[in-house]
C-alpha cells in the first residue's frame, strides 16, 4: 500500500476501521487519539492548531468516498465543534447508526480530590449517553491541576466511571493525606479550563499521562458543564508577609531551631532576614502566592532549584538557610493544622532536602549564568551594586 500523501490521508488510513467499532464512545476515543497527534506536535497554541487541522480536514473531505471517511468527519465535528465547517457536518447514510449518539451525553456527577498540602487537585466528572447501547457506558473525565506550576498537568477519559469513582473514594478514605468532595460544576470547568490554557502554550508538554491523546474528548465533555455564573466566595484576608514574619519570629518553632534574635545589624540576624525574604519571594512566584502553602514538593522546588537560580548566598546565608527552612516548615505545618502523618512526611523530606541543598550550594551546578556572575564578583571582593567597581573589574578581566 502506498504511503499516505498528506496528513489527512494518514488520518483516513488510521480511521479506516472506525465503522467496525461498537459504539459512539469507542469512536470518540479513536478520534481524540488521532487529534492528540496534532496537539502534541504543535509548536504554539496547541488548541488552535487542533481547530485549524479539523477545519482543514473537514474542507478536504467534503465529499467522503467511504463510510469510514463519513464517520470520522462526524467524530471530529463532535469533538471540535468550534472548528470551521463543523456545524455544517450532518449525518451521512454511510455511517453506522451509532453516530447519532456522538456527543449526546449529560454530566451525572462532579467531584474533586487532592493532597492536603494543596500541591495538586484532580477533578472528576462522570457522563452518561442518552442511549447507553449505541452511545456507550457511563464514563469519566479526570483532569489533574498542578498548583505549583499552574497548569492542567494531565487529562484522561476512563471508560468505566463507576469503577474509577469507587477506587478514588476508597483511596481518599484510607489516606489521611488526601481529601475528597463534591464539586460545583461551574467552578470545576473554570479551574480546569484556565489552567489548560497555560498548558496549551507550553513548549514541552508533561511527559507522562494522556494529556495529548484524551484532550479533545475531555474538553468537549467539560464544555457541557455550566459556565461560572457567580464570583467565587471571598476568602477571609490572610496575614500579610509582615504579620507572618513577626508571628514566625516569636513562634515556638523559631525558638526550637534557635533562630537568632537581636539587632538587625547582627550578621546572623541579617542572614536570617535574607533567607526569610527568599522564602516569601519564592511563595510570590507560585500560583496563589501563599507563603503558608509549604509541602515536600514546594520545599524541594525552593531548596533544590529556585534559590540557586535566583539568589546569591554567602557562606553565612548558606549556613542559616537550613535552620530557617526547617523552622518555617514546622511553623507552616502547625499553622495549617496538618495531621501527624503529614507533619512527619514534611520533616522527613526536609532531612533529605537539606544535605542536597548544601551539595548544590557547594557545586554551584544549579546557578543561572547571572547568579554565577554575581557570585564571582562577590568572591573577588567586588560590590555588585557599585557600577564603577563592576566596570573596573570588567576592564581588568577583558580579553585582548
Amino acid at each position: 500500500m502506498p504511503a499516505p500523501r498528506t496528513a489527512y490521508d494518514a488520518v483516513l488510513h488510521a480511521a479506516r476501521d472506525v465503522t467496525k467499532l461498537g459504539c459512539a464512545l469507542d469512536a470518540e476515543m479513536l478520534g481524540t487519539a488521532l487529534l492528540g497527534s496534532v496537539y502534541s506536535v504543535a509548536e504554539e497554541d496547541r488548541a488552535e492548531a487542533v481547530r485549524d487541522f479539523v477545519g482543514r480536514f473537514l474542507t478536504t473531505t467534503t465529499d467522503p468516498d467511504s463510510a469510514a471517511a463519513a464517520t470520522i468527519r462526524e467524530v471530529f465535528a463532535t469533538l471540535v465543534p468550534d472548528a470551521e465547517g463543523a456545524a455544517l457536518v450532518g449525518h451521512d447514510t454511510q455511517a453506522p447508526s451509532w453516530v447519532t449518539q456522538l456527543g449526546r451525553v449529560r454530566p451525572t456527577g462532579c467531584w474533586a480530590y487532592g493532597d492536603i498540602y494543596g500541591d495538586q487537585t484532580s477533578y472528576l466528572v462522570t457522563f452518561a449517553y442518552d442511549d447507553t447501547t449505541a452511545g456507550g457506558p457511563e464514563h469519566a473525565v479526570v483532569a489533574l491541576v498542578d498548583h505549583n506550576i499552574g497548569i492542567t498537568k494531565d487529562v484522561f477519559v476512563a471508560t468505566s466511571a463507576g469503577t474509577l469513582l469507587t477506587q478514588v473514594r476508597q483511596i481518599c478514605a484510607s489516606d489521611e493525606l488526601t481529601w475528597f468532595r463534591s464539586e460545583d460544576p461551574g467552578r470545576l470547568r473554570d479551574e480546569v479550563g484556565r489552567h489548560l490554557l497555560v498548558t496549551d502554550e507550553l513548549g514541552d508538554l508533561p511527559a507522562d499521562g494522556s494529556l495529548s491523546t484524551d484532550r479533545a474528548l475531555a474538553t468537549a465533555r467539560l464544555a457541557l458543564l455550566p459556565a461560572v455564573t457567580t464570583p467565587p466566595l471571598a476568602e477571609p484576608a490572610g496575614p500579610t508577609g509582615g504579620d507572618l514574619l513577626r508571628d514566625f519570629l516569636t513562634s515556638p518553632e523559631a525558638t526550637r531551631f534557635e533562630l537568632p534574635t537581636g539587632p538587625a545589624t547582627s550578621p546572623d540576624v541579617a542572614s536570617m532576614d535574607f533567607c526569610m525574604s527568599l522564602v516569601f519571594d519564592h511563595a510570590a512566584s507560585l500560583p496563589g502566592a501563599d507563603p503558608l502553602r509549604w509541602s515536600p514538593a514546594v520545599a524541594g522546588l525552593f531548596l533544590l532549584d529556585w534559590v540557586h537560580r535566583r539568589a546569591v548566598l554567602d557562606l553565612d546565608d548558606a549556613a542559616m538557610m537550613p535552620r530557617v527552612a526547617r523552622a518555617w516548615s514546622a511553623y507552616t505545618s502547625r499553622r495549617r493544622a496538618l495531621p501527624a502523618a503529614a507533619v512527619e512526611e514534611v520533616e522527613t523530606a526536609m532531612e533529605e532536602l537539606v544535605p542536597e541543598f548544601a551539595r548544590l550550594y557547594t557545586t554551584g551546578e544549579r546557578r543561572s549564568p547571572a547568579t554565577a556572575a554575581v557570585a564571582q564578583l562577590i568572591s573577588e571582593g567586588v560590590d555588585p551594586n557599585d557600577s564603577a567597581a563592576i566596570d573596573a573589574w570588567l576592564e581588568a578581566n577583558r580579553e585582548d
